[in-house]
């Protein structure tokens, strides 16, 4: 059985969530949550108690429990995004891609300092990052002369072919 608070999380992740419906059965119960626009309304099954043991005469069979309706209002919350460029500024920027699925690592070694760094300078054949892919680990290059604006991947992260991993802004 869930307790309240796995139940209080439950409704948080359907709330922020954009599914419009979460079933969730387990055993003898069942929680039922539907998301309006209004409100959240979270139904929850209360498992039927066992039936007696049978003595002498037969006892009538437990009639299962009608489910409890609980209503809650949806909490709307803020979404603070961090400031990014303006549209004609990105459009400017030279994109470099990763030309490989891998992993993306900004270092040589886990010990050693970033390749690049924001507002780094950069030519054609600087080394920006190694994209590790079947062990083997390619050194990717800017491609570019110009100024490194912003880094899109994370040290370690899974990156996809032709995705994003700098903004370069050209000289």
């Amino acid at each position: 059985m869930l307790k309240v608070q796995e139940i209080r999380e439950l409704i948080k992740l359907v709330d922020q969530s954009s599914i419009n419906e979460f079933v969730y059965e387990h055993d003898d119960y069942k929680i039922k949550m539907k998301k309006n626009a209004e409100k959240i309304v979270v139904a929850e099954a209360v498992p039927a108690p066992a039936p007696a043991p049978v003595v002498a005469a037969v006892a009538p069979a437990a009639q299962p429990v009608a489910p409890k309706v609980v209503e809650t209002a949806a909490v709307s919350q803020p979404v603070v995004e961090a400031p990014k460029a303006a549209p004609a500024d990105v459009e400017n920027l030279h994109k470099i891609t990763s030309p490989m699925v891998g992993t993306f690592y900004a270092a040589p070694s886990p010990d050693s300092d970033a390749y690049v760094k924001v507002g780094q300078k950069v030519s054609n054949d600087s080394i920006v990052c190694i994209v590790e892919a079947m062990k083997l680990f390619n050194e990717i290059e800017a491609e570019i002369n110009g100024e490194i604006v912003e880094v899109l991947a994370k040290d370690g992260q899974l990156v996809e072919y032709g995705q994003p991993l700098f903004l370069v802004k050209p000289e």
